[in-house]
């Protein structure tokens, strides 16, 4: 039983009216333990039909016209056009063209980013993690939009935050190598390891593809643990959902 309203965070970004999106908060849903409460993960060994059960309480509250379409994410640049149904793909970015089709990407420290274009005829759902950001995930998707980069507005989500998200050199010199302006991204520690801006990253790929009127940012998933899920903070818990969709 809900205890706790669902509650999301909505884009604060210049789109049309009719462009929607929201990134999920952990609180609202019926889930118990490590996935309390709002996980609308199937693949984190939470009780199936508690999953279920948190899909159903967010569609309802953010009166989703249509069931999202959830994909099995691994961290790749595979982008899926929303087919008009709900099956689930391997894939880490989802693009739609048609009213009513919801795009999603799932996180707890990676980032989400949405795409849409000035004209809200078109939507994108990013799942961006380091490896997917360094791979091309971001410049696939804008690809997989066929409008110029230029004409496109871009928010970004609930993300692992620069004093939290510890990685080695190789993920910098793996950054640093494709784009030299990223090392600006990596600040030593006293560990001769590096903290990855992860979303400052994010900042950099999309400039460096066109986009330039970037919104959003600025939380730590890691940090907040009240709001969020975090995967390197706990090992086992939930997932957040970052949606979007042409009304």
């Amino acid at each position: 039983m809900t205890t706790t309203a669902i509650d999301w965070i909505a884009p604060d970004w210049p789109a049309p009216a009719h462009v929607r999106a929201l990134s999920t908060l952990r609180a609202g849903g019926v889930s118990v333990g490590p996935y309390a409460s709002l996980n609308l993960a199937a693949h984190v060994g939470d009780r199936p039909d508690a999953v279920s059960s948190n899909r159903l309480l967010l569609r309802e509250a953010a009166h989703l016209p249509a069931e999202p379409l959830w994909l099995e994410q691994v961290h790749g640049t595979n982008v899926i056009r929303h087919p008009g149904d709900s099956v689930v793909v391997r894939a880490d970015a989802s693009v739609a063209f048609e009213p009513g089709r919801v795009c999603a990407v799932m996180t707890a420290d990676c980032l989400p980013v949405v795409l849409t274009d000035r004209g809200g005829t078109r939507v994108g759902v990013v799942h961006a993690g380091w490896r997917g950001l360094l791979d091309g995930v971001v410049e696939a998707t804008i690809l997989a939009l066929g409008t110029a980069p230029a004409e496109l507005f871009a928010w970004l989500g609930p993300a692992i935050g620069p004093d939290a998200f510890e990685v080695g050199d190789e993920v910098r010199s793996a950054f640093a190598d494709r784009n030299p302006a990223a090392r600006e991204y990596f600040r030593p520690n006293e560990r001769n390891r590096f903290q990855a801006d992860l979303t400052g990253l994010a900042r950099l790929a999309l400039a460096a593809a066109g986009v330039g009127s970037v919104h959003g940012g600025g939380w730590c998933t890691h940090r907040e643990s009240e709001r969020f899920f975090s995967y390197r903070r706990d090992g086992v818990t939930g997932r957040m959902a970052t949606l979007a969709w042409l009304a």
